[in-house]
């Protein structure tokens, strides 16, 4: 399933794990790479994989048995045939396996082995377990989210799993990849989801560092304390999102909802954004949120609808740039980001699992009498 993008030419085995990982390795296959995925035997690795359809697409998919050394010499001999190899083991399984970084960078020096972890390979907790909560928790990235006077909230598992998880690993594989053309060799990326949602952060320490974010929730510029920086309820129970931090823009946003500065606290008075948000939030319940879309749609009072996933698509914005395409009968998001000369190929979607498990094996030179015998004993 190798495309026609910027990753044209590379190959890329992935261990099925859970979601951090394939979605790395969904990135690489969109941009072109050829992707095969490894399976467990069997089972082909059900219960480790978020539900087909989208993270899963663009690969080709071979169950193996890794606990038989035919299926460990399998894996061994697709990895020498790669350029990155990405696992999401706890720390020492691949090892035990014989599928770990010295073991296959013995037989493929110029083999970028990428790691996916919670904790990362060392550290106090790195061998128990957790989920994107936990990681996101420790790295100070939970704390900052949530309304004033209330508990955290959880940001679904996109800033641990998906953008300090997955996102960090795949570009942690490519800068290993350009490292490769001056060094020749290949090296090892240990990518934890608690380094990547702290690194998230950056931002927000360095606003509190200049003494303008304060400790606690909900009472910042950026995390609900202004009235200007918040979503409001519309008559219909939808919402909008509004961001208008400028003073210009804010000032077009009162008066669109015909309101203006002397009917209201200043706009960084902070201590006095609840009354300036009881106002607001009264002018909003006055129509729908597709109403106020309208009101709102030619200004920069940076005004949005809130809009759940299954909507978004219908957005004339994201239906004019094609941020969603349909693969396989599910709509997603489109790959991204674009390129001028060497765009990302139409996604397809990814094959059953162990579905191309003859055809690779038979690509690796295996007769097809092994290639049976394998199948016999239950190796693949």
């Amino acid at each position: 399933m190798s495309g026609t993008g910027p990753l044209q030419g590379l190959r890329v085995i992935e261990i099925a794990s859970l979601a951090p990982a394939p979605f790395a390795c969904m990135i690489l296959a969109d941009l072109g790479a050829e992707v095969i995925r490894v399976e467990r035997a069997g089972d082909g690795g059900q219960g480790l994989l978020a539900p087909s359809g989208v993270l899963d697409r663009g690969r080709r998919s071979i169950a193996v048995d890794m606990k038989t050394d035919a299926g460990r010499e399998i894996v061994r001999k697709l990895a020498d045939t790669a350029d990155i190899f990405v696992e999401g083991f706890r720390p020492g399984v691949a090892e035990r396996i014989g599928i770990g970084p010295d073991d296959l960078q013995a037989r493929n020096p110029r083999l970028i082995y990428g790691r996916m972890t919670g904790w990362g390979q060392d550290g106090p907790l790195a061998s128990t377990a957790g989920h994107d909560i936990n990681y996101i928790a420790i790295a100070g990235a939970l704390e900052p989210i949530g309304h004033k006077g209330q508990r955290p909230v959880p940001p679904l598992n996109l800033l641990g799993d998906f953008g300090g998880g997955g996102l960090m690993l795949a570009m942690g594989v490519l800068a290993a990849l350009h490292e490769r053309t001056t060094s020749g060799l290949g090296q090892v990326i240990d990518a934890s989801m608690v380094d990547g949602a702290a690194l998230l952060t950056a931002f927000v320490h360095g606003m509190h560092a200049s003494g303008l974010w304060d400790e606690g929730r909900g009472g910042n510029l950026l995390d609900t304390g202004g009235a200007f920086y918040d979503t409001y309820e519309c008559s219909d129970g939808q919402y909008v999102a509004v961001g208008c931090v400028e003073p210009h823009f804010y000032a077009e946003f009162l008066g669109l909802l015909g309101l203006s500065n002397d009917d209201l606290p200043m706009q960084f008075d902070l201590d006095q954004a609840d009354v300036a948000k009881k106002r607001i939030g009264e002018v909003f319940a006055t129509k729908t949120r597709d109403e106020w879309t309208d009101v709102f749609a030619a200004s920069d009072a940076c005004v949005s609808p809130v809009l759940s996933p299954w909507e978004a698509h219908e957005h004339p914005h994201n239906q004019a740039r094609g941020t969603f395409v349909e693969v396989g009968g599910i709509r997603q998001p489109a790959p991204a980001p674009r390129f001028s000369r060497t765009p990302a190929p139409v996604p397809q979607p990814g094959s059953d699992a162990g579905s191309d498990t003859e055809t690779v094996l038979a690509e690796l030179g295996y007769e097809a009498a092994s290639i049976a015998q394998f199948r016999s004993e239950g190796s693949i």
